[in-house]
Formats: structure tokens, C-alpha cells, sequence
């Protein structure tokens, strides 16, 4: 397992330049539109974009990619997003920094799917869980490490976006120069949304509303850090910890998942969380460690809805669905990530700084509802038939899907990419 991970060391500080340039910037453009003095609900909309640019990304990047070549669509993926980064404090007008989220959102789903593809091609039956579970630690602590980043520089000037943008330009150099084979990206099928509804309507609701929850969190944390009078150092370590949260809460709770019927694992998540939201949404930041805590657990416990629900509707689906199944889920995700900015601004706007965690709380409140009633009106999984639970991570493309554990039909996948491989070389001179 070590010289695997040794082989894919390109790919993985080309990861944790990416994601920590990426999350660092996506905090400070929250502050910088606050010290801009930007109303939260024209923050909402600007920030918005970025889920709508990530959505459209992961839908037609793989034409792209098909088109050029791993190498050169990861290079023009990154070099758009890096000079996006710069272009910030040159053109402070709100609806041409919408344009450059949605920018920054395609791009950045473009070279996830090229990172992703390059982890799934190196994953074997053996070793896929163990790359899994890598990949999203490196993910999560680079997101984390991301928002430290914020305390290097004053926002208000010019510097941390360069430094953004250097960190977007420095993750093209180690696959830029790797030996690596370019894997074939085959496109990721889904189905309905409506048709997933259908059979499984408590993993769709999960998926959303988690999309709402997190994308609104990320998006607007900052705002509310520095409505309620957090410093930059706060604000840096506020959202460090939420996103911490998020990576440790997920392994104890696959294991409640795997010993207990998933839906009412579900509901006690969600309503633990919509307590720790009113908890904020009441004592705000007068005690900074309680406002840290609370909301570490709440958007730990909230993050931790996505994985939940890619287990309740595997539990449901033939083993030659689940890959389409979790490509609908992770489109699900999206359009709440669209959703979540937009509701959560004008819930600020109109309630104050408190209304990101009312507005919280009642999404919350509502999935418990929807749960409960779901439980009393269909029958339940039996623990022993259930799939094991995998914490899976919403902030990916389709393409890392095919590594999840439960899909068995990834061998197969594997052995007619390798074979297309193969064709390759014997007709290239």
C-alpha cells in the first residue's frame, strides 16, 4: 500500500495545492465581499455561481478532456482558475465576480475529474477501499489547511489572492512532469432524479439537503464570521474546524451505520444537528470555543448526511446500479449547493447573522420530518442485507464514484480499460 500511495505522489500534492488553493480562496472572497460591505443576500448569488459552474463542469468537462488529453485539460483547467484568482481585486463589480465563480467552478470539476480518473485507473480490487479512504483524508486536510491560509495576508489588498492563485498554478507542475499513463475517462451514467426518488426518496432528500447545508455553510460562513465581529484569524480557524469536523465524525458514524437500520441513523443525525444549529442561532459568537464547537458538530453531523444517504439508496439498487445511483445522488448534492447560498443569504438579510443557522435548523428539521415519515410508511432494510457503509464525500466528481468499495462492477470496468490500453500501444508505431 505505501509504494502505491509513493507512486501516486504526483497526484497527490497536485491534490493539496489544488483543494487548499481552492478552499483558501472560497473563504476569502466571503470576507472580502463583507469588508466591500456587499448585502449577504448579493453574496449569496455571487457565491452561488461557483455550485453552478461545478454542476455544468462535471456534467460536460469529459468532452473536453476526450478532446485534448488529460494533460493538456488539467493544464487549461488550472490555468483558467488561476488567472480567475488574479482578476478578483482587479475588477471589484458583482456580477463579473459571479462570472468568475462559475468560472472557477468548471474548472476546478475539470480537474477533479481529471485527478479522479488518474486515482480510479491505479485502484485495484485489493486496494480501492484503502485509495478511497486516502483520497479523502488528503481532500479534507488540505481544505482545512486551505483556510488557515487566510491569516497570511490582509484581505483587503491584492496579496492572498496571488497566493491563491500561485497555489493553482503550482498543482499543474507534478502532473505536468509525471510518466503516468493517461487513463480513458468513460462517462458516469445516472438516472433520474425523479426515477431515484421513487425508490429511494429518503437518500434523494439526504443528498439535497446536505448540498444545502454544506454549500451554504462554505459559502457563507465567512459572512456570518465577520457580521458577528470575528477577526481574520477567527474567521480562519471557525471554518478549519467545521471542515475537520466533518472528516472526523464521518468514521464513528459508519459504524452506527452498519449496526443499525440507516434511516433512523438518518433522523438522530439530523436532529442532533438542528439542535447544535439553534444552539449557534441563540448564543451566536458570544463564546467563541461554544460557536466552534457547535458548529463543528453541526456541520460535521450535516456533511455526514451525504454518505448516509449514498448508503440508504445502495441498499436498494441492484450492484450494477450503484455507481449510477451515487452519480444521481452526488447531482442531487449539486443543485442543493445551488439552493443552500441563495435561501441562507436572504434568511441573513432579513434575520440577521443568525438566520445561516435558522435557516439550518429548519432544512434540518424537515429532513427529520421527511425520515420519520418515510420509516412509518415503508419497510426497512434488514440490518444483515444492508451494504457496508462508505464514508463517502460529496465534494468529487462522478468519476471517483467507480472506486467505491460496493461497486462490483469494478473489476470488470477495469479489465476493458485495460484491454482499450493495450489496443493503444499495438496500433501506435
Amino acid at each position: 500500500m505505501t509504494r502505491m500511495v509513493a507512486s501516486l505522489s504526483a497526484l497527490i500534492i497536485s491534490i493539496v495545492l489544488l483543494v487548499s488553493g481552492n478552499a483558501f480562496l472560497m473563504t476569502l472572497l466571503g470576507i472580502r465581499l463583507s469588508f466591500e460591505q456587499v448585502s449577504p443576500d448579493v453574496i449569496g448569488w455571487i457565491l452561488v455561481c461557483y455550485s453552478i459552474g461545478f454542476v455544468l463542469g462535471t456534467l460536460y468537462v469529459h468532452t473536453i478532456i476526450e478532446r485534448v488529453g488529460h494533460i493538456r485539460a488539467f493544464a487549461a483547467f488550472a490555468a483558467v482558475a488561476a488567472v480567475v484568482a488574479l482578476l478578483y481585486p482587479m475588477v471589484i463589480y458583482e456580477p463579473v465576480w459571479g462570472l468568475f465563480r462559475a468560472l472557477s467552478g468548471f474548472s476546478v470539476a475539470g480537474v477533479l475529474v481529471v485527478i479522479e480518473s488518474w486515482f480510479s485507473s491505479r485502484a485495484t480490487n485489493e486496494n480501492r477501499g484503502a485509495l478511497f479512504a486516502v483520497y479523502q483524508i488528503v481532500f479534507y486536510l488540505s481544505a482545512a489547511g486551505g483556510q488557515l491560509l487566510v491569516n497570511v495576508s490582509d484581505p483587503a489588498n491584492f496579496m492572498p489572492f496571488s497566493l491563491a492563485a500561485i497555489l493553482l498554478t503550482l498543482a499543474l507542475v507534478p502532473l505536468a512532469l509525471t510518466r503516468m499513463e493517461a487513463p480513458i475517462i468513460e462517462q458516469v451514467h445516472r438516472i433520474s432524479i425523479f426515477t431515484l426518488a421513487r425508490e429511494s426518496f429518503s437518500g434523494v432528500a439526504g443528498a439535497l439537503i446536505c448540498g444545502v447545508l454544506v454549500g451554504g455553510f462554505y459559502a457563507l460562513g465567512p459572512v456570518y464570521a465577520t457580521l458577528t465581529g470575528l477577526d481574520v484569524a477567527k474567521t480562519s480557524s471557525f471554518m478549519a474546524s467545521a471542515i475537520v469536523a466533518a472528516m472526523i465524525v464521518a468514521w464513528p458514524l459508519g459504524r452506527l451505520c452498519d449496526h443499525f437500520d440507516r434511516r433512523r441513523v438518518m433522523f438522530w443525525v439530523a436532529m442532533t444537528a438542528a439542535g447544535s444549529a439553534g444552539v449557534v442561532a441563540y448564543f451566536g459568537a458570544a463564546n467563541f470555543w461554544l460557536l466552534t464547537f457547535a458548529v463543528g458538530l453541526m456541520i460535521g453531523l450535516s456533511a455526514a448526511l451525504y454518505p448516509i444517504a449514498v448508503a440508504i439508496t445502495n441498499d436498494r439498487m441492484e450492484s450494477n446500479r450503484i455507481v449510477a445511483a451515487s452519480a444521481t445522488l452526488l447531482l442531487s448534492y449539486g443543485v442543493g449547493s445551488v439552493i443552500g447560498p441563495v435561501v441562507m443569504a436572504e434568511l441573513i438579510n432579513v434575520l440577521g447573522p443568525a438566520g445561516l443557522f435558522m435557516g439550518n435548523a429548519g432544512f434540518l428539521f424537515l429532513l427529520c420530518v421527511i425520515t420519520s415519515y418515510r420509516i412509518s410508511h415503508t419497510e426497512d432494510v434488514p440490518v444483515e442485507a444492508q451494504e457496508h457503509y462508505v464514508p463517502a464525500m460529496p465534494e468529487t466528481s462522478p468519476v471517483l464514484t467507480e472506486m467505491d468499495p460496493r461497486n462490483t462492477e469494478f473489476h470488470e470496468s477495469h479489465e476493458v480499460e485495460e484491454l482499450k490500453l493495450q489496443e493503444q500501444r499495438q496500433e501506435s508505431p
